[in-house]
């Protein structure tokens, strides 16, 4: 029997600011156990939360960004469950009136082409303390710093038909995230955070099945790893005549399985109210256009202009406008002089490789710009022309100077080519015999051992000529 899988993820995303939602405790990551705290964030009685503009700023542009609708007035309430690492016994997060609601992400699936994902809704909250379980031998121990870090949380739509798409659309959610600054999207920090909601129906119903939480993945692999798990096991369970339960369930990435911990929670579990310490969070129609002025051009219209503007092939587009600082880079390499297209092979190549190993482009756009220009124009080689690039990063000279100072500028001296080619020819008798009888495919073999013979100084274009001379 074919089924079908249906998948919505609920995306918790770590705003970018240096104090927490509702109190000026720092977010710093890695600070020593509850240093962060105060007693707002630690629910002691009498302290009054005050909500941060700077998360609600940037809380709106990812909104905006999404495609959602900006709610002018929203309603901050009270979530109501107990945990050791919830102090106050509430998250304050919103509900019936979110921050913003109805947005899509475009995404490119293998299976069915080009899909959107509806985002049913955007609202603020605020994050919970951590259970450490590995601290003390036998014991739980809690850490409240982040207790009260603003938190963006992004529901998605039933839209997703197999794990691989789930990873693809948070690809694609994140560089979008990524480029309005409202979060640094690192799952190894905890500020991007998924939990995933998976069914399974017969293929060709319209009704949902019984859909299960699955919590505890750290990365995009881990979702798309613990999400095929889910789905074998939901399967196994109705084929067997056996319901599904609706639990919640978590991803031991270690041995690639999951196991329920506790029955889910609906809405009513937690008994939402307004909370009656924080007012309506009323935004004007002025801050609106000025929160949406300053979103820059987001990553499928750079794709498309880059396309357009400069000639590129699809995947470099891709590449190009993949991280806004990539995309930046880029133009800034383009607008210093380079061939926009020489320019592209150059970052989705070594620039790319750099900058996944150190996070940094360590060479300025305009010293590549110089250094495309010397392959260009034939003084160096592309071969050199990369030595020269590994060179620039820890230098401050320019590339032709690096080139001269390795010795890889290229000869183009006639009569220098002329006398490597006669101690290659003189150095493969029976290969100049073949050719000679009219094996000409040997061509490449010759310009290959001059290049060797000259440590790759002698101009390719240059050698060709020379040797077909020689040869007769």
């Amino acid at each position: 029997m074919t089924w079908e899988t249906v998948i919505g993820l609920e995306v918790h995303m770590q705003l970018r600011t240096r104090s927490k939602m509702f109190c000026a405790c720092s977010t710093a990551f890695g600070d020593p156990p509850n240093t962060n705290v105060c007693p707002v964030c630690l629910g002691l009685p009498g302290a009054l939360p005050v909500p941060n503009a700077e998360a609600v700023r940037l809380g709106a542009r990812a909104a905006l960004a999404l495609g959602c609708t900006l709610h002018h007035v929203s309603v901050f309430a009270r979530k109501n469950y107990f945990y050791p690492d919830l102090p106050k016994g509430y998250q304050i997060s919103q509900f019936d009136r979110p921050l913003a609601t109805g947005g899509m992400v475009h995404f490119e699936s293998a299976e069915r082409g080009r899909v959107a994902v509806v985002i049913q809704r955007l609202h603020l909250e605020e994050d919970a303390g951590k259970s450490l379980h590995d601290r003390v031998p036998g014991r739980t121990a809690v850490d409240l710093n982040r207790a009260g870090v603003p938190l963006a949380e992004i529901v998605s739509g039933p839209d997703l038909r197999s794990p691989a798409e789930a990873r693809a659309y948070l690809v694609a959610l994140r560089q979008l995230l990524l480029y309005t600054g409202a979060s640094d999207c690192s799952m190894e920090e905890g500020s991007l955070r998924v939990d995933a909601n998976l069914s399974i129906r017969r293929a060709g119903e319209s009704a949902l099945g019984t859909k299960t939480e699955v919590k505890n993945m750290n990365s995009f692999a881990n979702v798309e790893r613990a999400l095929e798990a889910e789905r074998h096991r939901q399967i196994a369970l109705v084929e067997a005549g056996k319901p599904v339960r609706q639990v919640t369930l978590l991803f031991d990435a270690s041995t690639g399985a999951v196991r329920p911990t506790r029955s889910k929670e609906e809405s009513h579990d937690y008994r939402y109210f307004p909370d009656p310490d924080l007012p309506p969070l009323v935004l004007t129609v002025e801050w609106e256009r000025a929160q949406r002025d300053a979103l820059p051009e987001l990553p499928d219209a750079r794709r498309e202009r880059f396309m357009s503007a400069h000639g590129l092939s699809p995947y470099h587009a891709g590449v190009m406008a993949s991280e806004r600082e990539l995309a930046d880079y880029f133009e800034a390499v383009v607008g210093a002089g380079a061939d926009a297209r020489s320019a592209a092979n150059w970052v989705a190549g070594d620039v790319m490789t750099g900058y996944n190993a150190s996070g940094a482009l360590a060479v300025d756009p305009g010293r590549l710009a110089a250094l495309i220009a010397l392959e260009r124009d034939g003084v160096v080689s592309l071969q050199a022309a990369r030595r020269v690039f590994g060179e620039l990063g820890a230098s401050t000279e320019p590339p032709r100077a690096v080139a001269e100072r390795l010795g890889l500028l290229q000869v183009t001296d006639t009569d220098a080519l002329a006398t490597w080619v006669d101690e290659v020819l003189a150095g493969h008798p029976d290969e100049l015999a073949r050719y000679r009888a009219g094996e000409t495919k040997l061509l490449g073999f010759f310009v290959g051992q001059v290049m060797k013979r000259s440590g790759g100084k002698a101009d390719p274009k240059g050698v060709q000529p020379v040797l077909k001379e020689r040869l007769g």
